[in-house]
């Protein structure tokens, strides 16, 4: 497993006790079960059902970069905050740490935090308006950690890329979230999402709770941010929470599962106190993973920007010449308007660049849609590397996500006898998300797409029809499948010259040290 995953010096944070814990040396648990949960609406069922069945004396951890109140878990009566504060008010210790974020004046969610803090904070739990990033940055994980003294058998940790906020849960229809979310008007009134979210259970569990508290018992102030300061007083909102109760043991081994947990922390002043000089570790394990790559990438990401992300992947494609890469990413940017989208566009042409370069006709870019033709924004955090490696978690593609905001990914391998790696999770996982692609039943076993270069090109098959129909005048039934080739209009050189330091600046900032970014190593 020391060839696929990180080992704790390549971590490259002594300071963490995240690694530390195991006392056998090893940056990584075993003996784990990891499920996928492919889409909002499955996670959020599942997520309603494990605190719904939370009693007196369990603990429930929560990390959140965007939350609604009112978000539906499922039906009537199942809103995200009503069903936190319904569990502290059943005695369980319910415990948050919400991004403050950015003001709603530019797209973010400054009030629907505050106000699920609030809803937390009135029914007995305790919640944290948590500001302690480098400038202009944000605290991007998705963590929900569940625990039972007593009944280790029931914990378990979700990780991924989801957020508890409007426009998540859709399906794989792909007809949207009812509770929806404005976003660029080529995604309709009903914006498709696609997204994954891990279910962990087993030892793994504990070190997710351990990323958890490292964060919490961090004894700097929330926010640095004067008019934050006064804000915070003025509306009494809690800035230290009482002492968490004593970590319990991990739960059993129950699994075949092996499980990294990796993360980005940025070099900040003053440093975290588990990370001083940060931590690059999702950075670092792409790129050891990549290292191992034999025949085939997939990747579902939600940015692909910049050209230093990009040539972790341009490595692996120059020194294996059989090795191909699919990548699926929106059609269109998040928010589209003259100022708002060419920077999106702006940091994807190098990366491209650099792929295709690299790769060829090896590389495929796609994109997806829904039956009725609408963009499915893809916000998934994906990467399945021969199948045998595979990572999900909060992080995209981009420099901003791999050196700038705090994110966690989980990285999963099978385990055999002696310590070897096999394919199972990883395939399981890759041919789920591509039989949905190809527009085949949930039931199809997809058996003919075990091997990957079959799956390379039947994704090239499906797009192209798709393509072809559109091309034709979308005569005759229209192709099944979601995919289409994706395709980007060049920038105008007086566009680049504009939008080339908003993207360096403002979309894709750089969270490495000064030493780090003359070296150019993560």
């Amino acid at each position: 497993m020391s060839r696929w995953f990180l080992t704790a010096a390549e971590r490259g944070n002594d300071r963490t006790t995240l690694d530390r814990r195991h006392g056998d040396g090893t940056a990584w648990s075993t003996g784990n079960v990891v499920e996928p949960l492919v889409h909002g609406a499955v996670y959020f069922a599942e997520l309603l059902l494990a605190v719904q069945a939370m009693g007196s004396g369990d603990l429930l951890l929560i990390t959140v970069w965007r939350g609604d109140r009112d978000q539906l878990l499922a039906g009537p009566g199942t809103e995200v905050g009503a069903v936190l504060a319904a569990a502290a008010r059943r005695g369980v210790d319910v415990r948050a740490l919400v991004w403050r974020s950015h003001s709603d004046r530019f797209q973010f969610s400054a009030a629907g935090n505050r106000q699920l803090c609030e809803q937390i904070e009135a029914a007995g739990g305790q919640a944290l308006l948590d500001m302690r990033v480098r400038r202009l940055g944000s605290h991007h994980q998705k963590l929900v950690v569940l625990r039972h003294p007593g009944h280790p058998e029931r914990d378990v940790a979700f990780i991924g890329g989801i957020d508890v906020c409007h426009g998540r849960r859709d399906d794989r229809r792909h007809e949207g979230d009812p509770q929806s979310q404005q976003m660029a008007t080529a995604y309709g009134g009903r914006p498709p999402w696609h997204d994954v979210q891990l279910a962990v259970r087993g030892p793994a569990v504990g070190d997710a709770e351990t990323v958890f508290r490292e964060r919490r018992d961090d004894p700097a102030a929330l926010s640095r941010n004067p008019v934050h300061v006064l804000t915070a007083r003025l509306r009494g909102e809690r800035q230290r929470g009482t002492s968490l109760p004593a970590q319990l043991p991990d739960p059993p081994a129950r699994g075949p599962h092996a499980v990294q947990l990796l993360r980005t922390y940025p070099a900040r002043r003053p440093g975290y106190p588990f990370a001083p000089s940060g931590e690059m570790s999702i950075a670092r394990g792409y790129r050891k993973a990549l290292g191992q790559a034999r025949s085939f990438v997939y990747v579902e990401d939600q940015y692909l920007w910049s050209a230093n992300v990009a040539r972790a992947f341009a490595e692996a494609l120059r020194r294996e010449p059989s090795l191909h890469l699919v990548v699926l990413i929106p059609r269109a940017p998040e928010q589209a308007g003259r100022v708002a989208a060419p920077p999106s566009l702006r940091g994807r042409e190098p990366a491209m660049r650099v792929l295709l370069a690299a790769g060829g006709d090896r590389v495929s870019i796609y994109c997806l849609e829904n039956e009725a033709g609408t963009p499915i924004y893809v916000h998934a955090k994906i990467c399945v590397i021969d199948d045998i490696w595979s990572c999900v978690g909060s992080d995209n593609a981009n420099r901003r996500s791999w050196t700038h905001d705090s994110e966690l990914s989980c990285a999963v391998l099978d385990t055999v006898p002696g310590g070897g790696a096999v394919a199972s999770a990883a395939r399981e996982l890759r041919l789920e998300l591509v039989r949905e692609h190809l527009g085949r039943p949930a039931d199809d076993d997809g058996r003919d797409l075990a091997d990957p270069g079959r799956t390379f090109r039947a994704l090239a098959r499906s797009a192209a029809e798709l393509d072809a129909w559109y091309a034709g005048g979308r005569r005759g039934p229209r192709p099944p499948g979601q995919l289409r080739r994706y395709t980007q209009e060049p920038l105008s050189r007086w566009t680049r010259l504009w939008a080339t330091p908003l993207y360096r600046v403002l979309y894709d900032p750089d969270g490495r040290s000064l030493r780090m970014r003359r070296s150019r190593t993560f």
